[in-house]
């Protein structure tokens, strides 16, 4: 019976440790709008070599959820909020889209989904109100989908919300509550997860603030303890995150769910696009936050260990830049996988990324302004926003890693990133009479002229690039125009 006891207590103690170490583990967001992905079997294992244990993803793209099978890797599915109405409507399309995208990969490829993320920020300002009606009835129809399907207990529903969903009517945590424009549309959502044991997950982003206020204090941001403390009654907040994290602590306890678990869906800062989106400060944010996380350090509220996934895993080029030019740049890892700056997950024995491995990369030529053409010429102002219209320009402008070029290189990086995006075909470098091919490297300084890596083919998300889609032919055709004249 002693014997009895002592192993039971020490199977408990490996569970209690086991359960600890998945909470504390660090996840990544994975997108793929991006015109050249990486494999997602090379994504994967790169996300095995850093010891990421978790992957969020925006849909339910195939190939990567297949890619995702037998890693153990804890993975959250997304729904897009374009989906919602559908979703909100008809039982029937919730459990179509369990059987395909949840229940099939489970059974057939044993990827380990652990949550469904129903909508992506749907309560966002910025939207209106566009999904206030569909994201609770989507979400109803979403779990009684994963309970016909026998998936209940092992697949979780939560809804990815935007920290702009509660505020606090004193400037302190302390008073937090729900938004009152939505405050009735987040109670129907947080008692339906707190019914269902299900998680709140909340995007927080100190960039942002940063970004959109001139006034806000830089030291805040950053986790080094060296901003003026926020004091609220007695409890002082040293950055930005721990205000907000439990400013939203204190709006679910304010309304009766104080112990229900969050999740912080996205979490990270950008490298470029703005003068605040650098690699110093990446760096700086990021391993403040992942020394936190390792080392089970919580918040002021919660002081427990953190569940959270940075944002982002990779750089996306296809992304939309109407937040800012900074959208394409949240990567810790460059478009082809090479580590962005010396970041210790504490999940592995390394205190920098791995690099993704066996990465193929397209000849060595870029298009460049030709060396005779004047930039008075009327050709070049076209030709330049047509390629940056196309193409991605966001590191060019005032504080980024391409602010240092003269008139002359500003116009060969349009043409070279034009050209790279379209497999570097002969007709991607024919701006009318002021391109050409080199095979000399025009990079300068902190400004890298990119090498595009070889196209992947293997699903419906691989991009072929302007010239290479039927999509593009009418834009392409403009180019042709202008050729001419």
């Amino acid at each position: 019976m002693g014997r009895f006891k002592v192993a039971f207590g020490l199977l408990l103690v490996l569970k209690f440790c086991f359960l600890v170490g998945l909470v504390r583990g660090i996840g990544a967001n994975w997108g793929i709008q991006t015109s050249h992905p990486l494999p997602p079997e090379t994504v994967v294992r790169m996300l095995k070599d850093n010891g990421f244990q978790k992957a969020k993803l925006f849909d339910a793209d195939y190939d990567s959820l297949k890619a995702l099978g037998k890693s153990q890797i804890e993975v959250m599915v997304g729904i897009p909020n374009d989906m919602l109405a559908s979703l909100a409507t008809s039982m029937k399309a919730a459990e179509k889209w369990v059987a395909q995208n949840v229940s099939r990969h489970i059974n057939t490829n044993s990827v380990n989904i652990r949550y469904v993320a129903v909508g992506n920020e749907p309560f966002l300002e910025t939207y209106n109100g566009t999904f206030l009606t569909t994201t609770f009835p989507a979400l109803q129809n979403v779990q009684a989908a994963l309970i016909k399907a026998n998936l209940g207990n092992q697949v979780k529903v939560t809804v990815p919300l935007n920290a702009d969903v509660y505020a606090s009517s004193s400037g302190l945590p302390s008073g937090g509550d729900f938004r009152a424009d939505i405050h009735d549309y987040m109670i129907q959502i947080v008692k339906f997860l707190s019914m269902s044991t299900s998680p709140f997950t909340v995007n927080i982003y100190p960039f942002i603030s940063l970004y959109s206020s001139p006034d806000f204090p830089v030291e805040y941001a950053f986790f080094d303890g060296n901003a003026t403390p926020l004091n609220d009654g007695g409890t002082m907040y040293y950055n930005m995150f721990d205000a907000n994290h439990d400013t939203l602590v204190w709006a679910l306890q304010k309304n009766g769910f104080g112990n229900l678990p969050i999740i912080v869906g996205e979490m990270g800062w950008p490298t470029d696009g703005d003068q605040n989106a650098n690699l110093r400060y990446a760096q700086r944010f990021n391993q403040g936050f992942m020394t936190r996380i390792s080392g089970g350090k919580g918040t002021p509220m919660r002081p427990g260990p953190i569940d959270a996934y940075l944002f982002s895993l990779i750089d996306e080029d296809a992304k939309s830049i109407q937040p800012g030019n900074f959208e394409r740049h949240w990567g810790i890892f460059y478009y082809d996988g090479t580590p962005k700056y010396p970041l210790n997950l504490g999940t592995t024995n390394s205190t920098s990324l791995y690099l993704a491995r066996g990465v193929q990369y397209l000849e060595k030529k870029w298009c460049v302004l030709k060396p005779s053409v004047k930039l008075d010429d009327p050709q070049i102002a076209p030709s330049v926003s047509y390629a940056c219209a196309l193409a991605d320009c966001t590191e060019l402008g005032y504080g980024t890693s391409c602010g240092n070029l003269d008139a002359r290189g500003n116009i060969s990086y349009a043409f070279n990133s034009y050209y790279q995006i379209n497999n570097q075909v002969e007709k991607a470098c024919k701006f009318p009479n002021v391109s050409t091919v080199t095979k000399e490297d025009p990079s300068s300084g902190s400004c890298k002229f990119n090498i595009m890596i070889e196209p992947y083919y293997g699903g419906a998300q691989g991009r072929l690039g302007c010239i290479d889609r039927t999509l593009g032919l009418v834009a392409c055709a403009i180019l042709l125009l202008l050729t001419v004249l």
